[in-house]
């Protein structure tokens, strides 16, 4: 056989390599879709996700680019910084253009503390590992019959791991309860698997916060203020436990046997509830994920596999951020966020329905000066201030980054410095006419997700 022939066998191959990968993505996306109920009318991102991935840029490169915005961006930066005192030479940066023509950084390589930036190394493990609209599975189940309005028998909550399950979750599920015509339950309230409540996870906690949330004729303060800001019209859940909570960690080991499911409490799907970790940086949503996914080595181990950067530049003590000795460098921070983008764009997801949007001014990122549309998600601790994601720029579309900044003082004065290399790239840059539409929000309405079992 010629050699040209060869040849052309060679590209066919890649060809339909090429066309089943895409034909895979489009059913993933499709079959994903299908079960939350957002439109298929965003599939073709997924399609065109293949032919717009971000490229990660070399270290390297980032000495031989002409482009002098982003390093001058940088200088500007570590001079304010000098200026006001903050003299740490420890200082991140990592930046560089979607295509990865442009790109500049300094300590670029080097791990650093980043405080909530190791959220995105969990939500990425997430997704990884379960898919955009995995849904934590909450059971409610009796030991008993109902008599009248009373279950004259133990009621069960078996959880499966659910970190958003709040006081609006549980005063929905309390009103189904009464709609089976439960309004009081004569035996124990069981607790048993993984649940937690109001990002709990002590079991004897987060039943008694569940016990309050199904009793409205006790509630005080938070709860009543929650109810508050929830849809008009909602109804105030009357279900009164009579026995005592009973913790036990699986109900064959404590001779337990549901006589009978009663409903099927599902979470939100996983990305919304990533979304939500994501906005307001919450610890206690990143540790139990990151527990359920195996452990901080594991959660660090998935997201080095996706990123081919090696584990010595993502060290990770927990799943959360805190902690000086979670560390990961600024361009590892920046591949993370882009293989984020890259499984989300697969499952008909944007960036954007994953971490907060700038435009939003929500969560940790309130009060902050940055462009419009960027997506970011922040990290604090008392001696470092963090920041990773997207801005989007006319001339260069769209501009990774990541930032560590390292030294005791004001907060804030490392807010404004990161928030300042931002719109100078804006500035510098332009800014788009349209937003870029693979970094848009996805439309999502939530449902009843309590399901009566018949």
């Amino acid at each position: 056989m010629c050699a040209d022939t060869i040849g052309i066998h060679i590209l066919v191959l890649v060809f339909l390599m090429t066309m089943w990968s895409l034909v895979g993505a489009l059913l993933l996306s499709v079959s994903t879709q299908a079960l939350d109920g957002r439109e298929v009318a965003t599939v073709p991102r997924t399609l065109m996700s293949y032919a717009t991935r971000p490229v990660l840029a070399s270290e390297a490169s980032a000495n031989t680019q002409i482009d002098p915005v982003a390093k001058q961006a940088i200088a500007v930066m570590l001079n304010e910084l000098k200026q006001a005192g903050l003299s740490d030479p420890n200082q991140g940066v990592w930046i560089q253009s979607h295509d990865g023509e442009i790109a500049s950084g300094n300590l670029s390589s080097r791990p650093l503390p980043s405080a909530s930036l190791t959220k995105t190394v969990t939500t990425l493990a997430a997704l990884q590992t379960w898919g955009s609209n995995y849904r934590f599975v909450t059971n409610i189940s009796t030991t008993g019959n109902l008599t009248g309005d009373t279950l004259k028998g133990n009621l069960i909550i078996e959880g499966s791991g659910d970190p958003f399950f709040v006081w609006e979750e549980a005063i929905a599920l309390g009103n189904k309860l009464n709609q089976l015509g439960i309004k009081r339950v004569q035996g124990n309230l069981i607790i048993t698997g993984r649940f937690a409540m109001n990002f709990e996870s002590n079991p004897q906690e987060a039943a008694n916060f569940l016990r309050l949330a199904f009793d409205s004729s006790r509630w005080r303060g938070e709860v009543a203020e929650q109810y508050a800001a929830m849809p008009a019209g909602t109804p105030k859940p009357q279900l009164a436990i009579i026995g005592n909570v009973q913790i036990v960690p699986n109900l064959a080991s404590a001779n337990i046997s549901p006589s009978k499911v009663l409903i099927r409490h599902a979470s939100l799907p996983l990305w919304q509830i990533l979304k939500r970790m994501n906005t307001f940086s919450n610890n206690e949503m990143a540790e139990m994920l990151a527990s359920q996914l195996g452990g901080s080595k594991q959660v660090a181990a998935i997201a080095a596999n996706a990123t081919d950067i090696p584990l010595s530049e993502i060290r990770l003590i927990n799943g959360s951020g805190l902690g000086q000795a979670n560390q990961i460098s600024p361009r590892a921070s920046v591949a993370i966020m882009m293989a984020v983008h890259n499984r989300a764009q697969v499952e008909g997801l944007t960036l954007a329905d994953l971490f907060p949007i700038s435009d939003c001014n929500c969560g940790t990122i309130e009060g902050r000066k940055m462009p419009k549309g960027a997506i970011v998600k922040t990290g604090t601790l008392s001696d470092v201030s963090a920041l990773a994601g997207i801005v989007q720029t006319q001339q260069h579309g769209v501009i990774w980054f990541a930032i560590v900044n390292r030294g005791d003082g004001d907060i804030d004065a490392f807010h404004r410095s990161q928030d300042r290399v931002l719109q100078t790239l804006v500035a510098k840059w332009g800014s788009p006419k349209l937003p870029i539409a693979s970094f848009a929000e996805t439309p999502w309405r939530d449902s009843d997700r309590n399901e009566i079992v018949k």
